[in-house]
């Protein structure tokens, strides 16, 4: 069996939301470990910068510019993905979040409605739709998709919307992987609690101190996580070190979710 260190050597792997935070963490990972990475996000100038630091490093990476809402888009950079660095066997799907909408009911709007929806879950949907025959085709492959303790438990972080796509993500997941599962690809999910990237670090600081503190409250641990703590859940869900695992949704919250 190949060493920790090499648990994805020869094999392509597709990160959306790949040049945010959590992204750049993951695919660097992957990258570290000998994965062909290929970072899909809508920034270009955050792509490009993600690639050129993931090749700095030695690794191997390729930077597409895709929104996972357009399934013509997705279905194209899939098989775009297949020429330039062979079938994608690992699929990690980080695109989402609650993408600057408000937090309160009275402040949403059906646009914020439907961005939330159309990114966290259609866009999960049309990325796994999209990978999966390239995966059976290549004998197996590896999807983990991203849910939240907010879709798991109330969050007072973050509203409604987010909270509807991510308990979406989990059905999702555990239906595609009863389907797929005899063709060889597994499916699971990781669900995080709080982890302060890019994207949250602002909420968190415009939260009345009071609800800070009932955030690290909550926590048995007691504190905020790592980011590390959220990239090494993933690439177990996506190495052969989890090959019997599928339908499983990892829950990443030092204790504040406890399911039986």
């Amino acid at each position: 069996m190949a060493g920790r260190a090499a648990r994805f050597r020869g094999l392509a792997a597709v990160v959306t939301g790949g040049s945010g935070g959590l992204g750049r963490a993951v695919c660097a990972g992957l990258t570290a470990e000998e994965a062909a990475v290929a970072v899909v996000d809508v920034d270009a100038e955050a792509v490009h910068l993600t690639v050129e630091g993931l090749r700095r490093a030695g690794g191997r990476a390729e930077g597409y510019l895709v929104d996972v809402r357009d399934r013509a888009e997705v279905e194209q950079l899939m098989a775009t993905i297949h020429t330039d660095l062979g079938a994608p066997q690992v699929l990690v799907n980080l695109a989402g979040g609650s993408l600057g909408t408000p937090r309160d009911l009275a402040e949403i709007e059906a646009e914020h409605l439907d961005l939330v929806l159309d990114v966290n879950v259609k866009g999960t949907f049309y990325c796994c739709q999209a990978a999966v025959p390239h995966m059976v085709a290549a004998g197996g492959g590896a999807i983990v998709n991203t849910s939240s303790i907010g879709g798991r438990q109330p969050s007072p972080v973050t509203g409604v919307p987010y909270a509807a796509a991510k308990a979406a993500i989990v059905g999702l997941t555990k239906r595609l992987a009863r389907e797929v599962g005899p063709r060889g690809v597994r499916v699971n999910a990781i669900a995080p609690g709080l982890f302060l990237t890019d994207r949250l670090q602002g909420m968190f600081d415009a939260m009345a101190d009071a609800e800070r503190q009932e955030v690290i409250d909550a926590i048995p641990l007691h504190r905020m996580p790592e980011l590390r703590e959220a990239v090494d859940p993933v690439l177990f869900l996506a190495s052969h070190e989890s090959s019997y695992i599928t339908g499983a949704v990892l829950d990443v919250n030092g204790g504040r979710f406890m399911p039986l």
